[in-house]
C-alpha cells in the first residue's frame, strides 16, 4: 500500500501512533482478500474477531476495572479506522464496544456492568443495538416499541429493522418507549434482550451490500423481561440514548475514513505503475488531481472526527454531538468521493473482483445513509448551529 495515504496526524500522541501502527500491521495479515471470501462463504470474521479482542483492540475503550483498556472513544476510533484502511473493518465494534459498551459502562448497574462488559471487551460476548424501525425512519420520537410494567417485570411490544449482527449477538439492547408515571408521556428507555428470550423472534433482510454481518428485523411479541433488564435509570432514557449515538456517529466516521483510504491506496499504487504512453498515469493531473483531492478531503474528515472522539470522551456530550454529526457526514462523503475516483482511476479494473474496488462502491453509501442521513445531519447543523428555524 501507498505510503501517501496512512500517515498518522501530527496532532496524535505516540501513544496513538504507536496503536495504529500496531492495528495497521494486525489489519495487514487479513486485508481485503480475507474480508471478501468470509462475505462469499456467508460466515463472520470471527479469526480477525479473535486476534483483535486478544490485542486488547475490541475493549480499549472500557473501564480497565471490567477487563478493558481504560481508553476511550478516541482510541477505538483509531482500531476501526486503521483495519478499515488495511480493507477489513468490524462493523460490530460500531455496535457491541462503542454503543452498548459505552452506555453500559456509563449508565448500567454494577451487576449488568459485571455480567457484560468484561464479555464486551475481550470479545467473548457481543451485544446488537435495536432502535430503527419501519415507520420511524430518522424520527426517533415516532418509535412504537412500547414497554409496560407488569408486576415487577417489563413487558415489551414491537418492531425494529436493519439491525445488524443479531445473529451473532448475545443480547440486543432495544430501545423503547415507557409511559411516564407523573405525565403520561411515553419517554426512550434501554432494555437488554438477550437472544433466546420468548417472543423475541428475527428475520434476514435480503441486502445487496455484501458483507459479514447481515441485517435482520426483530419482531418482540410480548417479551417479558425482568426488572433488571432496563439499564440505567428509567427517568435517564434520552440521556442515555444520546450517550451511545454520538459514539455510533464517531465511529461510522472510522469507518467511512478507513475503507475511503483503503479505496484510494489502491488507485494511487495503480496510478503509479499503469502505464499506457510513455509515463505512468498517475503523472497526468486529471488522474492525480482527484486523488489528491479525495486524499484532503479524507484528511480533514479525520480531523473533526478526533474532535468529536476528544469532545466526547472528555464529557463533554453537547460539544460532542455537533462534532459527532459533523464528522459523519465528512468522512462519508469523503469515502463517497475516494472510492469513486478510485474505482474510475482503474478504469475496466476497477469492476473486476481482482481489485476488489467495485464492491465498496455500494458499501460507500452505507455511511451516508446510516446510522442517520446527511440531511438529517444537515437540518441538525442548521437549526442547533446556525440557529435557522426549524424544518421538520
Amino acid at each position: 500500500m501507498s505510503n501517501v495515504v496512512v500517515t498518522p496526524s501530527v496532532v496524535e500522541s505516540e501513544e496513538h501512533q504507536a496503536l495504529r501502527a500496531a492495528v495497521a500491521a494486525l489489519g495487514k495479515r487479513y486485508g481485503r482478500d480475507y474480508l471478501a471470501r468470509i462475505a462469499r462463504e456467508g460466515r463472520h470474521p470471527d479469526e480477525l474477531w479473535a486476534d483483535a479482542a486478544k490485542l486488547g483492540y475490541l475493549g480499549v475503550n472500557l473501564p480497565e476495572e471490567y477487563g478493558g483498556g481504560g481508553g476511550g472513544i478516541a482510541e477505538l476510533s483509531i482500531v476501526l479506522e486503521e483495519l478499515g484502511a488495511a480493507g477489513c473493518p468490524l462493523l460490530m465494534m460500531v455496535v457491541s464496544p462503542a454503543i452498548c459498551g459505552t452506555v453500559i459502562a456509563r449508565f448500567g448497574t454494577e451487576a449488568q456492568k459485571r455480567a457484560w462488559l468484561p464479555g464486551l471487551a475481550d470479545g467473548s460476548r457481543t451485544m446488537a443495538f435495536g432502535i430503527t424501525e419501519p415507520e420511524a425512519g430518522s424520527n426517533s420520537h415516532r418509535i412504537t416499541t412500547t414497554a409496560r410494567r407488569d408486576g415487577e417485570d417489563w413487558v415489551l411490544t414491537g418492531r425494529k429493522v436493519f439491525i445488524s449482527g443479531v445473529d451473532i449477538a448475545d443480547a440486543t439492547l432495544i430501545v423503547g418507549r415507557a409511559e411516564d408515571a407523573r405525565t403520561g408521556r411515553l419517554k426512550p428507555c434501554l432494555f437488554i434482550v438477550e437472544r433466546d428470550t420468548p417472543g423475541f423472534t428475527r428475520s434476514l433482510i435480503e441486502m445487496e451490500l455484501q458483507a459479514a454481518e447481515k441485517q435482520w428485523e426483530l419482531v418482540l411479541d410480548e417479551v417479558r423481561l425482568p426488572a433488571d433488564a432496563l439499564v440505567g435509570d428509567e427517568d435517564a432514557g434520552l440521556l442515555q440514548l444520546f450517550a451511545g449515538l454520538n459514539p455510533e456517529r464517531v465511529m461510522t466516521a472510522a469507518f467511512a475514513i478507513g475503507m475511503g483510504r483503503y479505496a484510494l491506496a489502491r488507485a494511487v499504487d495503480y496510478a503509479k505503475t499503469r502505464q499506457v504512453w510513455k509515463e505512468p498515469i498517475g503523472a497526468h493531473q486529471a488522474v492525480a488531481h482527484p486523488l489528491a483531492a479525495a486524499h484532503i478531503e479524507l484528511e480533514l474528515a479525520r480531523l473533526m472526527m478526533q474532535k468529536a472522539a476528544h469532545l466526547y470522551d472528555a464529557g463533554d456530550d453537547m460539544g460532542a454531538g455537533e462534532a459527532a454529526n459533523m464528522a459523519k457526514y465528512a468522512a462519508a462523503e469523503a469515502c463517497v468521493k475516494a472510492v469513486d475516483q478510485s474505482v474510475h482511476t482503474l478504469g475496466g479494473n476497477g469492476l473486476t473482483r481482482e481489485y476488489g474496488l467495485a464492491s465498496l462502491i455500494t458499501a460507500s453509501r452505507v455511511a451516508r445513509i446510516a446510522p442517520v442521513s446527511r440531511e438529517m445531519i444537515l437540518n441538525f447543523v442548521s437549526h442547533q448551529t446556525l440557529g435557522l428555524p426549524k424544518s421538520y
